[in-house]
Parts: structure tokens; sequence; C-alpha cells
């Protein structure tokens, strides 16, 4: 290979060429050169560009919508930033960039060596040599309503060298994007993870979803998901979430017309979390609370928090972490009645569940309500029994036994322990009471299957009370109701059996009818692909942290632009994808827990 380093030094002046490349007016040196200044400011970011198509189109496919942006602005320029393009007349189409690529202006060839080795000995590149192009596409024509400034689908092309810049007024990002001015606070409108800023005050954009009847049902009780990996800051979401439906001022018509309440949560809390949400966050400031308090958020311990602890067996709880109230309760067996999955585990098919279906009317039958699951295994053990119902052909003898072992099998200190029975706090209203936080933490249950069917007990009480025509406890019917799911993955599976099928089931009806009777679903999970479909389905609002499996960013069904983003988010940036309420984002969530959140 030659070196080139003599070329480099070479000035084609010295070539000898003489005046045939000076031309006639003799040396360089001569050359008068005109005395201007530029006149004016560039405005904006570039211009859009018809030799690169200037066309928009039913069929996104078929628009082509590109601007040329300038050298000085293009290292600020970002995928995913907002820009406004006017048309005559007032009107601007709001569009987002989906693509950036730098153009050669002039035939050449730079994949040479002498260009690459010039590269590598210059400190950068001169942009104007190149076009760099951003391609856009169309969000929003908006338009003035009467002083309103309102939104519609892309129905005109911007005319060739409209100058195009960066979107920096609040409205007009929340009206191209959708964004409901008032409801429940998720985060700040990001791109790339660096908040969008305006020129307004606070510059940032708050996202909310939406809270009340005027443009339709509040969102919460279309469901919600929130998808992270482990530390993607899910929980701390979570719970900033959830403070913010327990506002005092938050409240929600049961019935149409009638009175209003505030919210209840009933949190599900595998991992011991959730009771923190009493305290104070002691790591927040007075910069942090005078920000909370600008925004209107609620922030803060909230006090009437309760730990309903389930008492199964010999387990204790330790509650050195939160100072909320702590209420032991403990699965009555009568609730196996209207329930026997509870006691079906995963392992009866369609044959076995009928039998056992049988076997528990017959004992309650006999029992009545007070029967418990000592009195129930005995029942079982009754050989006559067994011969009874073989030889009227009502359960055949393997049947009976499968049953009977499945029963026996059931993790031991599950039913009627020591302690008031769910149902008695539900019916004293304690369990679900507006402005109440009841978490029903299980992380001391060591036995998974115990702590499973805690939760699958509990929380089908309360879906079957809201879904009932004639429910037993009215307290639970009257109250707006958000049920909280942590790890929801491991309740709301779908898998080949009955327990499964019953489960999903219902809680897939009370989805679908969670709008009409005040009913919320909020999961939570790090395995939304193990979500049963039929439940996936009925969520609305989907807000997606870190994930960095490639099956569960799948399963969280978010436009393609937004999948890309999700394995490269850092601990607390979300995208959010609700179709009934704005446009898909990018949004950064609080970086201080509203309250205390995570243990010393």
């Amino acid at each position: 290979m030659s070196d080139l380093g003599d070329f480099a030094d070479h000035d084609r002046d010295d070539a000898g060429s003489g005046a045939s490349d000076t031309g006639a007016g003799g040396a360089d040196d001569d050359f008068q050169r005109a005395d201007l200044d530029d006149v004016g400011d560039d405005a904006g970011l570039g211009a859009l560009a018809v030799s690169e198509g200037l066309r928009i189109h039913e069929d996104g496919q078929e628009t082509a919508l590109k601007a040329y942006v300038t050298a000085g602005n293009r290292s600020a320029v970002r995928l995913g930033t907002y820009l406004v393009a006017p048309y005559p007349r007032g009107e601007k189409l709001f569009c987002r960039i989906t693509g950036l690529e730098y153009v050669q202006a002039f035939q050449s060839d730079d994949a040479t060596e002498i260009h690459a080795r010039r590269a590598m000995r210059s400190d950068g590149v001169d942009e104007q040599d190149y076009k760099f192009l951003a391609e856009l596409e169309p969000v929003a024509v908006l338009y003035d309503d009467d002083g309103d400034l309102k939104r519609r689908m892309p129905d005109r092309v911007p005319k060739p060298e409209t100058v195009v810049r960066a979107a920096d007024d609040a409205t007009e990002i929340k009206t191209g994007l959708k964004i409901p001015e008032e409801g429940v606070f998720l985060g700040h409108l990001s791109v790339g993870g660096e908040k969008v800023r305006t020129a307004a005050e606070p510059p940032t954009i708050d996202y909310r979803v939406k809270d009340d009847y005027d443009s339709g049902d509040p969102l919460v009780f279309r469901h919600t998901l929130v998808a992270g990996g482990t530390g993607s800051g899910k929980t701390h979401s979570a719970k900033n979430v959830l403070r913010q439906y327990l506002h005092e001022d938050r409240r929600y018509p049961v019935d149409s017309g009638g009175a209003e309440r505030r919210m209840a949560v009933v949190q599900f809390d595998p991992q011991d979390e959730y009771a923190q949400m009493h305290d104070d966050n002691p790591e927040a400031t007075a910069g942090d609370e005078r920000n909370w308090e600008t925004q209107g958020l609620a922030h803060g311990g909230h006090d009437d928090t309760v730990a309903f602890v389930p008492k199964v067996g010999d387990a204790s709880y330790a509650a050195d972490h939160h100072g909320a109230k702590q209420v032991e309760f403990t699965v009555p067996f009568s609730m196996v009645r209207s329930n026997p999955w509870l006691v079906a585990s995963s392992g009866l098919n369609d044959n076995q569940y009928g039998a056992l279906t049988l076997l528990l009317d017959r004992f309650f039958g006999n029992y009545g309500r007070s029967g418990t699951y000592e009195e129930f295994c005995t029942f079982l053990d009754d050989p006559a029994l067994k011969e009874e119902l073989d030889e009227s052909g009502r359960v055949h003898e393997a049947t009976y036994e499968a049953v009977l072992r499945r029963v026996h099998n059931m993790p031991s200190g599950l039913f009627d322990q020591d302690a008031r029975s769910i149902t008695d706090l539900v019916s004293d209203r304690q369990f679900v009471r507006p402005g109440r936080l009841s978490v029903v933490p299980t992380y001391h249950i060591s036995n998974s299957r115990a702590a499973e069917t805690v939760v699958l007990a509990v929380s089908s009480l309360l879906v079957d009370q809201k879904l009932s025509n004639d429910p037993t406890y009215e307290s639970i019917k009257e109250t707006p109701l958000v049920v909280g799911m942590d790890e929801a993955h491991n309740f709301l599976a779908d898998a080949d059996s009955v327990q499964a099928n019953k489960v999903v089931g219902k809680f897939t009806e009370a989805a679908k009818q969670g709008r009409k009777e005040r009913l919320g679903l909020f999961l939570i999970t790090q395995d939304p692909q193990d979500i049963a479909d039929p439940v996936f389905k009925q969520v609305n609002t989907t807000v997606v942290l870190n994930l960095g499996d490639e099956d569960a960013i799948k399963a969280v069904n978010i436009p393609a632009e937004l999948q890309s983003k999700v394995p490269y988010m850092e601990k607390g940036q979300m995208v959010v994808y609700s179709p009934d309420n704005s446009e898909p984002v990018e949004i950064c969530g609080l970086p201080t827990c509203l309250t205390r959140h995570g243990r010393e």
C-alpha cells in the first residue's frame, strides 16, 4: 500500500498548470469577494423537501414526508422528536421524526482510502457537504375552533419548502398527541429518555390518564397493565399511580347519577412492598413536595392504609418496614362452596371437577356454612360414601380417589385459622372501604401454592360481589374499587386446567364488566407473556418499563417503534399505549416516589 502522506500535502496550485487554472484574471489572490452579511435569522430546523417526495396518503405506507435539516440544527435532532409544519391560513401539521439519514449532496465516492485517511486526520466533517434528512410521520392536523386548538387526521399535504420547527408549545403537543389536560398523572412526556421541554412554566409536559365521565369513562375501570423487568421501577411507578387514585378529591359515582364515593384499593402484594404507602417518603425533599403540589399530585403517606395479613399455619409476618395497621385474617372453608376450584389444585379434569362439586354440595348440605376443611377431609375419608357413589354410578371409584388425593394435598393451615375470616372483615366494612388502601401481603407465606390460593380466594370474593346482581356484601358492590395484583402472571396464567379456566374466566368477565360495575384491574408483572390472552385483551392502558425478554416485549403488543426502545430504557422510563387516551408515547416517571419505597 502506498504512503499517501505526500499526497495529502499536495497543493494543486503547485502543479504548474499556470494561468489555465486561474483563468483570465490571473492568480486566485485577485478574486473579488462580495462583502455581504446574511439577512435575517433562521427560524426552525429546516424545510420540507419535495425532491425527496412530498405525499400524504390514506395508507400510511404510501406517505412520504421528509425535511432537510440545516447544518446548525442537526446535532439536536433525535428520533421521536415532535415537529410542526404550518399550512397556509393557520393550520399546522403535527408530526414525529421516524427516520434520520445523511445523503450525498454531490456525486463522489467517499468509500476510498483517501477519504478515509483524510477523515482520520481531520477534526470533523463539513456538514454542508451532505444533506441531512428527517423522515416524518404525520400525527395530526391542528386547527383552531373558536379559540380552542383541536386535532383531526392528516388530510392535507404541506407546501414545498415549508419550514418545520420543533414543537415547543405545550398545548400544541398535548393536542397533537391527544393527551388529556386533566386526569391521573403517570409521568412527563419524553423522547429518547429526555423530557420534552417547552417555553412554558413548568417546562415539562405532564402525561395524564382520563379520569372523568366528560369524555367517556375513567380509564381506570378499563384496566391497566404495568409490565417491567426486575429493577425497572415498576413498583415505584405503580405506587405513584395508586396514590393518585386515593386522592381525597377523586370520587366516582357508583351508579349513573348516584352519589359519588372515593376509590377503594385492594392490593395483593407478594413482595410486601405496598403497605409502605402508609408512610411518607423520608427521601423526599421540600423541593420535591413543592413540585408535586404545583402539579396537583397526591403525595405523602396514605393514612388509611391497612395490611390485612393472611394467617396460614405458623407463618409469621414481620412489619418493621412500614407503619400501617395490621389485621390478621383467614380464609373460611365456606368460600369453597361457591368456588370449588380453590381445593381443586391444578390437576383435576372436568370429570373430577364435577365429582368435587357434587361432594362439596353434599358436605355443605350436611354441615352447613360452618363446615371446615378438616371436616371435609374426614367426610371424604368415609369408605361408605365412596362405595355409595360408585355403585350409584355418580362418581367412579378412581375419580373419587383422585379428588380425595387433591383435597388432602392442599397446604396445611390454609383454611379456618385462628383469626377473623375475610368475609367477616368484608361484612364489617373493614376490608373494602372508600378511600382505604387494603394491602394483602403474602411474602411471609413460604408455600407458594398456599399464597396463590389466598390471593385467588380473596380476589374472587371481590369480583363475585362486584358482578353479582344480588350481592351478599353491599360494601363491595357500592364502592368504586381497584384490584391491584402484583406478579399477576402467577395468578392469571393461561393453563390447561380446570382451576386456570375458572380463574381466567372469572377475571375476564370482571374485566369486561368493570366499566359498568366501577371495578378496575391494575395488573403488575414482569412476565406479561404469561398472562392469559382473554384477560390481556381487556386491558386498555399498557405501561411498559424496561424489559429484556423478547417474548415479553412482543406480548405487550405496543407499536413497533416503541417496542424497539423498551430494552434500552433506564429505570423509570416507560412507554404508554392507551388508544382511548392518547397517541402512543414515551414518558419519564417521577424520580422520587410519592410515598415510602424500598427498605434500608
